[in-house]
């Protein structure tokens, strides 16, 4: 059974909007697992007290939040701070995916984009070429290996075990599901870099896919998807995380149109790295 709620705003001062958007909330009930998620407004790009904000200030507003917790020099274009998807068992264990701890392993240094992709950028791009800028002090892609964020009440180890992909695409009545944007970055008309996940609840148990996909545009294509399958019955959820990434002149054979929609590119990207990783419930002594 799913239960919803939405709370209102709380205003802030001087009319500078409100401090607390109104979130959406929703939760599951399966077995002995609470599926839930927030949802909400992007992060505001200004300071809603006037850049008074200290850091560990319970009052700070939630931009400053973000720029105290991270040190990069910029915020993706939208930031769903306040969007969380938590899967909860009576256990104490619990999975959950939000965007800060997302941001939080984006690299933050002197990253040599010009080697990565930068060339092939600018010759795309000439009006890029003639702006002289150097190369970016931080991983202006966003790029993030967030796999999700596991608490001490799972045992984590490598398997052998893989998610069953064909018994995923079995018919099959679909109790609970939602999709949650993350953070999105269109890199300045050039392409776009979005993280997003998808929860999946069916009577057998239930599916998560975290996705991160980047486009450069005429330059690179990257994904980072990590999948989760729980089947009624267990004591362990599976985890299987793959990195595929590619240049388009590798991808000629590929209509272009593809290109913009995850859901039909990623699966043509070359594997460069595959995790498989077994997730076993902790019981309470």
């Amino acid at each position: 059974m799913a239960t919803k709620a939405s709370p209102q705003a709380v205003m802030g001062d001087n009319d500078l909007g409100p401090v607390r958007l109104p979130v959406d909330r929703e939760t599951h009930q399966y077995d002995d697992w609470t599926i839930g998620y927030t949802k909400s407004h992007i992060l505001k790009s200004v300071c809603v007290k006037g850049e008074t904000c200290v850091a560990g200030d319970p009052d700070c507003c939630e931009l400053c939040v973000y720029n105290f917790a991270l040190a990069l020099p910029h915020l993706p274009d939208m930031v769903f701070h306040r969007n969380v998807l938590r899967i909860s068992h009576a256990s104490g264990a619990q999975l959950e995916f939000n965007p800060l701890d997302a941001l939080k392993l984006v690299r933050n240094e002197k990253l040599d984009l010009k080697v990565a992709c930068s060339d092939e950028w600018r010759e795309s791009r000439p009006e890029a070429a003639q702006t002289g800028d150097k190369v970016k002090p931080f991983d202006w892609t966003f790029t993030t290996e967030y796999t999700g964020t596991v608490n001490d009440r799972f045992r984590v180890e490598p398997t052998e075990q893989r998610i069953d992909m064909f018994k995923l695409m079995r018919k099959e009545e679909i109790l609970f599901y939602h999709n949650l944007t993350l953070f999105e970055d269109e890199l300045h008309d050039h392409g776009i870099s979005l993280l997003s996940v998808k929860v999946r609840v069916m009577p057998s148990g239930f599916y998560v896919l975290l996705r991160f996909f980047l486009r450069v545009d005429n330059v690179l294509l990257r994904s980072n998807d990590t999948r989760f399958h729980y089947e009624k019955g267990n004591d362990y959820v599976l985890k299987e995380f793959t990195h595929r990434e590619a240049k388009v002149e590798q991808l000629k054979h590929i209509p272009p149109a593809l290109f913009t929609n995850p859901d039909h590119i990623v699966d043509k990207l070359p594997v460069v790295r595959k995790v498989n990783e077994k997730l076993t419930i902790i019981k309470p002594e």
